[in-house]
């Protein structure tokens, strides 16, 4: 049987900006997101004071280096005429989530070339506010473990489909006094079709029954560990993927700004 159990953490921006338009005060509006995978759907977290005048909402995300605009909401419903082309057919706000402070945008079928900073800016009838985030891009995949039996041993493989950038990968083995054992492993990596991401495989030889090995495949963006339990008849996988994040110690500071959350789905993992 194998237990999944998925870990996404959000990276923080420490840059949020308030600004006044006459008459009107600042809000408070707070950007968040975690890394994009290639080919995927991703989310751009943004959350703004709560305003109860739907019609008064106007949403604008902004890409430094991008001539048009990534997504404008306003009025209760999109605004594209100013969308630059790299972005059209791709972003969506979540228009029902709008009128609660969540002013978050929905990217489709990630690009590479996404990565950059991003600036969310929120206008309500109490006041204006923005605030960016830096967004990066990779591709992360979740590594299948099996047994390979032959007259010279035991092999356990660890794949993952897709990975970018190159990820390192690296075996360890679980003694008993809790101490970890690096091993030695034949780790091979092929560039899939679309010619960026890459499918690992990792051989680790001469395993032996009753013992914990781990197999750890990390890049800038992610880290996949695999957990494999060997016994005489059976072996036993828990797999757990982490986004590396990147404004660890602003987390539980800034948390404390946000009148609303929002929990990122997990459209990172869907294929």
């Amino acid at each position: 049987s194998m237990t999944t159990v998925i870990v996404i953490l959000a990276a923080v921006t420490t840059l949020i900006i308030g600004f006044g338009v006459s008459g009107k005060h600042s809000i408070s509006v707070t950007a968040l997101t975690s890394p994009g995978n290639i080919g995927q759907r991703s989310v751009l977290g943004c959350s703004f004071e709560p305003d109860i005048q739907m019609d008064s909402i106007a949403i604008q995300w902004a890409k430094e280096g991008v001539a048009g605009l990534v997504h404008e909401f306003k009025g209760g419903k999109d605004h594209l005429q100013e969308q630059d082309p790299s972005f059209q057919g791709r972003t969506a706000v979540f228009a029902d989530q709008v009128i609660g402070g969540n002013a978050s945008l929905e990217l489709r079928d990630v690009q590479l070339s996404d990565a950059g900073s991003y600036q969310c800016s929120v206008t309500t009838a109490r006041g204006s506010g923005a605030a960016v985030l830096r967004y990066r891009t990779g591709a992360f995949s979740m590594p299948v473990v099996q047994v390979e039996h032959s007259s010279h041993g035991d092999t356990l493989q660890c794949e993952a489909p897709r990975w970018f950038p190159r990820p390192a990968v690296h075996w360890m083995a679980c003694g008993d006094t809790g101490g970890n054992l690096p091993l030695a492993a034949n780790t091979s990596y092929q560039l899939n079709p679309e010619n960026i991401t890459v499918k690992v495989v990792s051989l680790l030889h001469s395993i032996t029954a009753n013992a914990t090995y781990t197999c750890l495949i990390e890049n800038s963006i992610a880290k996949a560990v695999v957990n494999i339990r060997v016994t005489d008849f059976s072996i036993t996988k828990v797999t757990n993927l982490q986004l590396v994040n990147l404004n660890a110690e602003s987390v539980s500071s800034s948390f404390s700004a946000l009148h609303w959350m929002l929990l990122l789905p997990l459209y990172l993992l869907s294929t």
